[in-house]
């Protein structure tokens, strides 16, 4: 059964930091491209970020370049994003989500057809 769990988020100041995790099973997360998403109240689920399965190309929206930084470790199938500079327009819930592929399409920040999203976890910045 697949499943991912998201934790980290919290309350932080505009220029906080944070670090996200997300622990998976039930699939080949070393094989597997894996991506952030959020989804602010009201709006729709956009892509944050994507890497690819080794961990060596990245990709990231507009919004958070230069900010965020999505790592991974395969030993521990888990994906990182660290999250810096946070401005008050970060705040959402966060979610992971793997891939089809082990690299990230084009499409990666298009919302997947998933059916195993986690509960997510909230980041909310003050300002």
């Amino acid at each position: 059964q697949v499943q991912v769990v998201e934790s980290g988020g919290g309350l932080v100041q505009a220029g906080g930091s944070l670090r996200l995790s997300c622990t998976a099973s039930g699939f080949s997360f070393d094989r597997s491209a894996m991506s952030w998403f959020r989804q602010a109240p009201g709006k729709g689920r956009e892509g944050v970020s994507c890497l690819n399965w080794s961990g060596k190309e990245t990709y990231y929206s507009d919004s958070v370049k230069g900010r965020f930084t999505i790592s991974r470790d395969n030993t521990k199938d888990t994906l990182y994003l660290q999250m810096s500079s946070l401005k008050p327009e970060d705040t959402a819930m966060y979610y992971c989500a793997p891939g089809t592929y082990s690299v990230c399409l084009s499409t990666w920040s298009d919302t997947p057809d998933f059916a195993d999203w986690g509960q997510g976890t909230q980041v909310t910045v003050s300002s």
